[in-house]
C-alpha cells in the first residue's frame, strides 16, 4: 500500500475497532454488574440489553449503506458515530438497565461498519485491498482480545459509567479522524447503482452473506462454551486473556503469509476454502480438548482461519458489487449481525438440552454446508491494473 492508502486503511481500522470494543468490552463484566440493578436477576433481561446492540445495527446496516452510496461515506460515517457518542453517554447518565438498553440501542443505530468497508474500498487500489480489508477485519480480533485484557481493571477503576465515558470519548476522537484526516469519498454519479433486490440476490453474493452468517453464528456460540472448557481445564476466568491475546496474536502472524500469496498468485478462493477447512479441524479438536495448551492450539487454528476470513470476505463483496459497495456491504453486515444473535440464541439451547459438545457439532455441520456452497463458486473477477503501472509496462 501507498502512504494514502495506508493512512486511510488505518484511519478507518480504528474507527471499525471502535465500535466493535463497544460491543465487546461490555462482555467480561456487564453480567455482574446487571446483578445490582433492578431487573437484572432476569438473565434475559441482561442478555436483551447487551444484545439489541446487535438487533438496531441490523436494523440500519442496509439504509445507511444505501445512503452512503448516494451522498458519500464521510457525513454518513460522522452521523453514526455521533450516535454512537450520544448513546455512550446516556449509558453513563443513568446506571439502570432499561436506560442502558435504550442507549446501547441508539449506539447501534449508529451501524456504520458497511459505509467503513466501502470507504477502504473506494480509498485502495484492488491490487491491495484484501490486504486493506484484513486490517480492518483484524481490528475486530484485537478488540476482542483487548476487551479481555481491559475490561476488568478499567471497570474495578471508573465502575461501568466510566467505561461508557471512555468510550464517548473515544468516539469524538474518531469524529475528528473522520473530518480532518480522512479524504471525502464523493459517490461516482455516471455508475447507475443496482437494485437493493439486484444486490440481494446475486449468486456471488448470496453465497458471501450465507459465509458470513456461518462464520459469526458458530463464532459466538462458540464462545458460550470455550471459557467453560479453559475453567475445567484448570485455568481460571480471570486468567483466560493470558490465552486469548497471544493466540489473537500469533494467528496474524500465521495468516499474513497465507493472505500475501493468495493475493499474489490470485489463489483468493483457494485461500477461503482453506480458512473454511481450518474452522471445520479446530471444530473437531475442541471436541478432543481437554488440556490448556490443547484448547489454545484449536483456538490458533481457528482464529488464523477467522481472520483470514474476515479480511477476505469484504474484499470480495466490494469486488462483486463495484457500482452499490455500501449497499452489498450493507447487507452483508446485516447478515452478519444476524448469525451473531442466531447463533447466541442457538447455541445457549444446545448447550442446555444437548451439552457444550453439541455447539461444536452443530458448527461443524453449518461449516461443511458452507464448503459445500463456496466449493462451487465461480472464478474471482481479474483485478483491474493500476494505472501507473499500465503507463510503466507500456
Amino acid at each position: 500500500m501507498n502512504p494514502s492508502e495506508l493512512r486511510s486503511t488505518l484511519a478507518l481500522a480504528g474507527i471499525f475497532g471502535l465500535r466493535m470494543l463497544g460491543l465487546f468490552l461490555l462482555l467480561p463484566v456487564f453480567s455482574i454488574h446487571a446483578r445490582g440493578l433492578s431487573g437484572g436477576e432476569h438473565a434475559l433481561w441482561v442478555g436483551l440489553t447487551l444484545g439489541i446492540f446487535n438487533i438496531v445495527q441490523a436494523c440500519f446496516y442496509i439504509p445507511l449503506g444505501r445512503l452512503s452510496d448516494r451522498i458519500g461515506r464521510k457525513p454518513v460515517v460522522l452521523w453514526g458515530l455521533s450516535l454512537f457518542v450520544a448513546g455512550a453517554l446516556i449509558c453513563a447518565a443513568q446506571d439502570d438497565l432499561l436506560w442502558i438498553a435504550i442507549g446501547r440501542g441508539v449506539m447501534g443505530a449508529g451501524a456504520v461498519s458497511a459505509a467503513i468497508s466501502a470507504w477502504v474500498a473506494d480509498l485502495t487500489r484492488e491490487q491491495v485491498r484484501t490486504r486493506a480489508m484484513a486490517l480492518v477485519g483484524g481490528s475486530i480480533a484485537l478488540s476482542f482480545a483487548l476487551s479481555l485484557v481491559i475490561a476488568a481493571p478499567i471497570y474495578r477503576f471508573i465502575n461501568l459509567s466510566g467505561i461508557f465515558v471512555v468510550l464517548a470519548t473515544l468516539g469524538v476522537i474518531a469524529m475528528a479522524v473522520t473530518y480532518y484526516v480522512l479524504p471525502t469519498s464523493k459517490p461516482a454519479i455516471k455508475v447507475q447503482q443496482a437494485t437493493l433486490k439486484e444486490v440481494f440476490f446475486r449468486p456471488e453474493l448470496m453465497r458471501l452473506n450465507a459465509g458470513v452468517f456461518v462464520l459469526h453464528a458458530t463464532q459466538v456460540a462458540m464462545f458460550l462454551v470455550v471459557p467453560r472448557l479453559l475453567e475445567q481445564a484448570g485455568l481460571p476466568l480471570s486468567s483466560h486473556w493470558q490465552v486469548y491475546l497471544p493466540v489473537v496474536l500469533l494467528s496474524f502472524v500465521f495468516m499474513a503469509p497465507v493472505l500475501i500469496f493468495g493475493e499474489k498468485k490470485q489463489q483468493l478462493r483457494a485461500v477461503m476454502l482453506l480458512a473454511i477447512g481450518l474452522l471445520l479441524v479446530a471444530e473437531y479438536f475442541f471436541t478432543k480438548a481437554t488440556s490448556v495448551l490443547f484448547i489454545a492450539f484449536a483456538l490458533l487454528i481457528y482464529f488464523v482461519g477467522f481472520n483470514l476470513l474476515e479480511a477476505l470476505q469484504p474484499s470480495l463483496v466490494s469486488r462483486f458489487a463495484k457500482e452499490s459497495k455500501g449497499t452489498a456491504l450493507g447487507v452483508y453486515n446485516t447478515t452478519q449481525s444476524i448469525g451473531l444473535f442466531t447463533g447466541a440464541v442457538i447455541g445457549g439451547w444446545l448447550m442446555d438440552n444437548h451439552g457444550d459438545l453439541s455447539v461444536f457439532k452443530m458448527g461443524a455441520a453449518l461449516l461443511l454446508c458452507w464448503l459445500i456452497i463456496a466449493w462451487s463458486m465461480r472464478e474471482l473477477p481479474a483485478k483491474v491494473a493500476d494505472s501507473k503501472d499500465v503507463a510503466a509496462k507500456a
